[in-house]
Parts: structure tokens; sequence; C-alpha cells
């Protein structure tokens, strides 16, 4: 766990808006959130809206996704969900209205995906006019609608319909760019990448990228998948015993372990490693029902989620409710330290709490920067199958923080603990008061609600900062 004056010291640095989140040696722990926006078009339960977030349990939150043009530009994706012009419904507006009520909460905005591709990446990369516009367009709709910072996520550089053999290098170039044009505003830039060792070889000059970044996230899943031969788990911690005896060197780079190792290697500080884990599982059908463990064979995709309706996956929101529905055999891989589950021909390989509890612990055992979570809309945000909801995502601040509120600042209100004591009035304008009897705590006012907060231990709310700050420069 962070020690007591590092954690102060984390807290103090973010709350008072320091342009780069990722900490000084080991001292913080980031938990970066992916929020997949065309989850809000799901059915029923599985609808996944702004309004569902818990802005405290993400240190960051991404809204993803947006696209790039090949002319360099931005494009919104989905511009009647995304912008209030022509009667939309101003999701970004509302994304970033929830640092309103965290106020150290940090929204970025990812540009790319796997949907998007690597072609209009690999054209805009390879010419100085189109890297050029991309910056300033970047640059234009951060400062535009309140986020953070970008994240870039181009899957991948030199890979999926490339145009450019120098991808690799112009992607460096890019990085170099946007850094530069980001950096006097304070944006934060940040990049998805490939983990495994040989995707990222191909994609990544690690030691040449690591300047430019504020924060590195491992996608450290879908290392398995209905594209292997055999049903495999999808982001297993260690190899299996199978594949740690695989004398090609090939399988044992699939698994947490060899990735981060690979990464730390590399040339990556760990401070800026965020460890990547899936809230969904991958799903097979099995050739036999017989043939039910981890290297079995199967005959391709499995079953699609209620929700998410994509043949070969399952939320973690799904599966707990199937497996409530259903007798499901729930078994523990002890080699990989992941669960895997089978009912008749369906088998999936996830992540639960434990799984997620121990991933979590190997990141604090490797002084890495924290966890980044694909996605949101895939935990059990509605508390369908047990009492709390975001049962995944509590574990993980429970382990890197020993809390649930990352940030440091503890809610007093919330939708079972009233406000005691001061109320904000009607009429009150919007912005921060400093309670009047207690310099730590401090609320905001907003259409006649109070939030209420709690600044850490030994900090006070400074009314000329509107941040916490230690307690002997604040004026009481």
């Amino acid at each position: 766990m962070c020690s007591g004056s590092g954690l102060v010291g984390l807290l103090l640095g973010t709350l008072l808006m320091v342009a780069s989140s990722s900490a000084q040696g080991n001292s913080s722990k980031n938990v970066i959130c992916y929020h997949g926006t065309w989850s809000v078009y799901r059915p029923g339960m599985g609808k996944f809206g702004v309004e569902d977030i818990d802005p405290f349990l993400c240190t960051h939150l991404v809204y993803a996704f947006l696209g790039i043009e090949e002319t360099g530009q931005l494009r919104v994706i989905d511009p009647y969900l995304d912008l209030e012009d022509n009667g939309g419904r101003g999701n970004i507006k509302r994304f970033n209205a929830l640092k309103l009520v965290n106020p150290v909460l940090k929204t970025l905005a990812a540009v790319g995906g796997w949907n998007e591709g690597s072609k209009k990446f690999s054209m805009v990369a390879s010419d100085p006019l189109k890297r050029a516009r991309f910056v300033d367009d970047v640059v234009r709709f951060l400062q535009r609608h309140g986020f953070d910072g970008m994240d870039l996520d181009w899957e991948y550089p030199g890979q999926r319909h490339s145009l450019e053999n120098a991808d690799r290098e112009n992607f460096i170039t890019l990085l170099k760019e946007l850094k530069e044009g980001l950096k006097p505003f304070s944006f934060l830039l940040t990049a998805a990448v490939a983990s495994v060792q040989f995707s990222a070889e191909i994609s990544n000059d690690i030691p040449a990228m690591v300047p430019y970044l504020d924060l590195i996230n491992l996608m450290a899943y879908d290392l398995h998948g209905p594209w292997d031969k055999a049903v495999g788990i999808n982001a297993p911690l260690y190899a299996s015993e199978r594949e740690a005896q695989d004398a090609t060197g090939w399988w044992p780079q699939f698994n947490v372990d060899a990735i981060v190792k690979y990464w730390l290697q590399a040339g990556a500080p760990p401070e800026k490693l965020i460890l990547g884990v899936p809230f969904y599982g991958r799903t097979y059908t099995l050739a036999t029902a017989e043939g039910n463990q981890p290297g079995s064979p199967h005959i391709g995709k499995g079953i699609a989620g209620k929700y998410s309706r994509e043949p070969g996956v399952l939320g973690y929101n799904e599966l707990c409710k199937l497996m409530q529905q259903e007798e499901w055999t729930q078994e523990w891989e002890p080699a990989q330290q992941v669960p895997f589950a089978f009912r008749q021909r369906q088998w999936v390989g996830y992540d639960d709490p434990r799984s997620l509890s121990l991933k979590a612990q190997y990141v604090m055992d490797h002084h890495l920067g924290g966890i980044m979570i694909w996605s949101l809309e895939s935990d059990d945000f509605q508390a369908t199958c047990g009492q709390q909801a975001y049962p995944l995502l509590h574990e993980i601040n429970r382990v890197l923080f020993d809390r649930d509120t990352p940030s440091g600042l503890t809610p007093a209100s919330s939708k079972d603990k009233p406000n005691e004591g001061f109320s904000c009035p009607a009429d009150a304008p919007e912005g921060y008061v400093r309670d009047p009897d207690n310099c730590s705590k401090f609320y905001y006012c907003s259409g006649g609600k109070t939030n209420s907060f709690d600044c850490p231990s030994g900090l006070n709310f400074d009314l000329i900062t509107k941040r916490c700050n230690y307690s002997g420069s604040v004026k009481c």
C-alpha cells in the first residue's frame, strides 16, 4: 500500500492540478476507466449512460471514442449522442460535468480504437501537414469541451492495413508533436498500446515513446480467444504449465507477468505503466462437453451477452447474472490465477473480484502506475448479482488504495448518506463553499443541491485556489 506521506503527496499533487497525474517514484496509483459510449444504446438493464458512472472509483475517465480523418482532423463518431448541436444529447458535456462532483477527477478523450483501424492513422502520421492539423484539432477540441487530455489508441502502428513501413518511427514523431502541442495547456497525453512482445516490438519503440507519454495503458487482455485452436483464458496473470513448457518461446508471452516484464526490460519506467484488465470474458463453443479444461479444442465463438450482443464475448455483468440463472461449473486455474466456467458445450475464461485483486496486488508489488479498465459498462454497475454496485472496480480500489475513493475525497453525501449540517441555499451561486466550522470540509453547490467532500487527512480547503492544500498554507 502507499505510505501515509506518499499518499498525502500524491493527493496534494493531484488536487493542485499538476499537469501529469503520473507519480514521481511510486507514490501514486491511477485507476483509468474507459467508457464505451455506445453502451447507452444497450437494452434493458445493460443500458449504461454517464449518469451510471461513479466518479469516485476512477482517477481518470476516458471517453471512447473519437475518430480520425485522412486529412488529420478529428471526427465525432456519434454527433447526436456526443454534442448538443441540433438537439443532440450533449453526452460529452455531461461526461465532463462529473468533475463538478469529484473535483480531482481527470477526463480524457480517446481517439481511435479497434474499429477505427490503422490506415488513417498511418496516413496522418506520415505527413507533416496532416500531423500539424491533427495536433491543432486535438488542442481545440480539448479546450472547447473541457477535457484534461487525450488518449491515443492507434491499433496498431505497422499492423492492420498500415500504408507506411515507417509507422513505428512516424508514431514517435506524432507523439512528439502532440506532446509539444498539448504541453502549453497542461493537457495529458496517454496511449493504449499493444502489450504482448511479438506485437509490441512491431509497433512500439519503447524508449523513444516514453518521454512523450504521461501514462502507457497496456492492453493486457484478448491474450486468448476463439481465434486460437484451443480454449484459453482472456487475460491470465501467469503462463499455464502447458504454455510455460513451450520451447518456441511464443506461448509464454501471452500473460500479464510476461507482458509487464517485457515492457520494464525494454525501458518503460514502472510508474508510467498502467496494467489493462478486462471486465469481460471470451466465450467458446467446445468440441465436446467432456473436453472442458483450458487447452481443450473448440469449434468457434461461444454465446453472446444479452446486452453486448457480440458472439464470443460476455461482460461480467452478463456472466454473473447468467450464472445465477443457470448451472455453470466454475473453476479456478491455479497456475494462471484466473477463473473459467463451463456449461454443456459453452466455455468462458474471464476475470472476477479474486483474480482482479491478484492483478491489483501485482501492480503494487511491481510498483506500476496503476490499472486501466476496459470497460466500465461491463462491471455489475446495477448490482444485479450482489449487494454492491461495481464489485470489480471496488475490489481494485480496495487493493490499490485500501479504500473506495481513489481521489482521496470521501463523499459525505451519497444515495444512502444525506448531508449533515450545512446545505446550499436554493439561490446559492454554483461553486465551492468551505464549511464554516471545519476547514477540511467543503461543498459544491449546484442548483440548490449540496455535494459534500472531505479533504485528505492533514489538508484543508483553500478558498483561493479552490483546492485542498497543506494546513499550514491555508488561512482558516
